[in-house]
């Protein structure tokens, strides 16, 4: 498969570090290059039930920063209901992933936009059954990575292995974004030169401690012109 250049993948040095900030803020910033913007969260664990279906709040705000109309089943193939690892998620509810429909639902997508916003579940390793991991959809669509590194005690590790388990894929590391989860973070400025200095891709940003920054504030903060013409 041809990798596609004008789509991203979003993972994480971990659970909670902010891929739907950076995801959201992405949609806007590509927005506002007059572009098609389709977004997706293929596997969202955490949902609540509602009369319209099991929803996820991060694929909710996806869809609010999306600059194209798409149904929710196409921005959130797999609902589960329980906040923990998609795959005991998907087990106990008697749920298998179905990779066939998550490529479906993928193409559906990308065949109406210029460019493609995916968010990972979790970090770049988290398993969705016996075999597979999150990361296997970046390499089946052929996805560039953007990693959002959240700036805590030990992020420097996990932002190191995490680089070097996208290459191992196979993958390009396009970008990343430095996200502050921890207010009081010692030392954040000197972490992020640190990163600079030994991540092989760009930093696309850094985001203040801000809960509930809109979309349009985060993507003043994002540099979507890294992707050059799309």
């Amino acid at each position: 498969m041809t990798r596609d250049r004008s789509g991203c993948f979003i993972t994480g040095t971990d659970t909670g570090v902010g891929k739907t900030r950076v995801a959201v803020g992405l949609c806007r910033a590509f927005a506002r290059r007059g572009l098609r913007v389709a977004a997706m969260k293929p596997v969202g664990a955490g949902c609540v039930r509602t009369e319209q279906g099991l929803l996820n709040d991060d694929a909710l705000a996806l869809i609010d920063a999306m600059s194209i109309a798409a149904p929710y089943g196409d921005v959130n193939p797999v609902a589960l209901e329980p906040a923990i690892a998609p795959h005991i998620a998907a087990e106990e509810a008697g749920q298998p992933i179905d990779f066939e429909v998550l490529d479906a639902a993928y193409a559906r997508l990308r065949a109406r936009a210029d460019v493609m916003v995916v968010e990972g579940a979790g970090g770049w390793l988290v398993p969705l059954d016996a075999e597979r991991v999150i990361a296997d959809l970046a390499v089946r669509w052929q996805l560039g990575v953007v990693l959002v590194v959240g700036l805590r005690l030990g992020c420097l590790n996990h932002a190191l292995l995490t680089a070097e388990a996208v290459e191992r894929r196979g993958l390009a590391l396009r970008g990343w974004v430095a996200n502050q989860i921890d207010p009081g973070f010692d030392r954040a400025a000197a972490n992020i030169a640190s990163l600079q200095r030994r991540l092989p891709a760009p930093c696309l940003g850094s985001l203040p401690y801000a809960p509930g920054a809109s979309a349009e504030a985060l993507a003043d903060r994002l540099d979507a012109e890294h992707w050059g013409p799309i």
